[in-house]
């Protein structure tokens, strides 16, 4: 295409709207709403999110964190907005912040941070977000291109490449590219030292994130398995480790630090008592090859070497490689109709074959084949008045038939919790402890209730990896 074309068009997308003035830099930016679109799209984005992340119910921490993060707020560049603050019940390691003054920290990285001023580090690089527009500029570059592409269809016959519409949803993943990533740390940096915290917290914070890529790196290493990207923005692409990069954008921030730079430890620990550490008894826990489920009364085995992941609408199991999965999730109860007739409710006008219906324990099923490319694995279980739906599938070019018994393996072990394993379906939970004279990491990883290395795995939890100790009188995070 001529790129003078290509250059009118630009321009044509930016009459849109114009440019707005980039709160925090002073500069102009390309955007595609106005203040008030983006308080709109944030609201929108919000129960979005949270149809996919749940929040985890505690008001005193839900209180902490949001007076934490106000404080941070009225000393951001757009302290005008209405900013709210929630922990998301999710072990991932992860925060993120949505246009208008939505941010998320997981309790899974509340959990490895050790003190207030890295917990407000982590608020206030996800409040740069907001005060720069990272996710307003993101979305109307995606939006401006979206239409660029549309136009070269038009005159091409040659389609627009992707859908550009879940641009806030990646950012959440992925972050905003290194450039916005780092501005925002600076930023974080500058509202760190206006509300009298340390600014070097910032730098505690990518040290965190960085053992956690260390330890998951040795784990992997000691039991010969591939080694798993990290989690919160896809640390380190867009977060450089300690780097002069980073450095240098925090060094403004140094400047403004008064004479006092709270670190509130022993405050934030005692938020932290009882936070459960890993899955939550609200989501499911896994232990060994056993998923135990106390709200829903029900545990499901796990194939060995098979991996799971537990989302809020749906517990998916599969293989190490991700060519096989069946997932759980839950369906529609109706008591006019059988198992067979719900199920056939269920997948609408699909052929089933292969139909078996069962009872067991209590419980009324039926699994059935689709056939199709792929062809899929399901099964339907009532238990009392909540329908569980199977949906068993294998990659192209594999086939089902390699994967089907280990698909009826979990559908079958399928069953009520017994009393003893209600016990078990109770999350491990951190409790924090003042280490007495004479006792070691050692000593006190012996009540631990953890996998694995244990004392490795409490070195991670408390800022200590991979071979830091500890001082008598000093507080220490146990699991139990």
């Amino acid at each position: 295409m001529n790129i003078r074309v290509v250059l009118a068009l630009l321009c044509a997308v930016a009459g849109i709207s114009g440019c707005a003035v980039n709160p925090v830099t002073g500069n102009s930016d390309f955007v595609m709403m106005t203040e008030q679109q983006e308080l709109s799209l944030g609201r929108q984005s919000y129960q979005q999110v949270l149809k996919q992340y749940p929040i985890y119910q505690d008001e005193k921490l839900r209180a902490y964190v949001q007076q934490v993060g106000e404080k941070l707020a009225s000393n951001s560049h757009r302290s005008n907005l209405q900013y709210q603050f929630f922990v998301v019940d999710s072990a991932d390691i992860n925060a993120f912040a949505l246009p208008g003054g939505y941010v998320f920290i997981n309790r899974g990285l509340l959990a490895y941070l050790n003190s207030e001023a890295e917990m407000a580090a982590v608020l206030g690089h996800e409040i740069g977000h907001v005060t720069a527009r990272h996710g307003v500029r993101q979305q109307s570059q995606a939006q401006a291109w979206n239409i660029l592409g549309q136009a070269v269809a038009i005159g091409t016959g040659v389609g627009a490449a992707g859908d550009l519409t879940n641009v806030l949803g990646n950012a959440i993943v992925t972050g905003y590219g290194r450039d916005m990533e780092l501005e925002a740390d600076g930023l974080g940096a500058q509202y760190l030292a206006r509300s009298d915290y340390n600014p070097e917290a910032m730098i505690e914070v990518v040290e965190v994130l960085k053992t956690q890529d260390d330890f998951a790196r040795d784990q992997a290493q000691k039991n010969g398995q591939p080694v798993k990207a990290s989690g919160y923005h896809g640390l380190f692409d867009t977060h450089p480790d300690n780097d002069t990069r980073l450095k240098q954008v925090i060094g403004p921030a140094r400047a403004l630090a008064s004479g006092q730079q709270l670190e509130n430890r022993q405050a934030f620990l005692k938020h932290l008592e009882g936070l459960p550490l890993g899955d939550s008894a609200e989501q499911g826990v896994r232990r060994g090859q056993q998923f135990f489920h106390a709200g829903l009364d029900f545990t499901l085995g796990i194939p060995q070497g098979w991996e799971l992941l537990n989302r809020p609408d749906a517990v998916v199991i599969h293989t190490a490689d991700q060519q096989a999965f069946v997932a759980l999730k839950m369906g529609e109860f109706d008591a006019r109709l059988t198992p067979e007739e719900m199920l056939r409710k269920q997948v609408g006008d699909q052929r089933l074959a292969m139909q078996e219906s069962f009872q067991r324990d209590g419980l009324s099923g039926v699994t059935a084949v689709i056939p199709g490319q792929p062809a899929r694995r399901v099964a339907l279980i009532v238990k009392g008045q909540q329908v569980y739906m199977f949906i068993g599938v294998v990659k192209a070019p594999g086939s089902l038939e390699s994967e089907d018994n280990q698909f009826m393996a979990v559908i079958n072990s399928f069953r009520a919790l017994t009393a003893k394993e209600k016990a078990l379906a109770q999350p491990v939970r951190i409790h924090v402890v003042q280490v007495k004279p004479g006792e070691t990491l050692e000593s006190l990883a012996g009540s631990a209730d953890l996998p694995g290395d244990k004392v490795a795995r409490i070195r991670l939890l408390n800022g200590l990896y991979p071979s830091g100790e500890v001082a008598p009188g000093s507080m220490l995070k146990l699991a139990r």
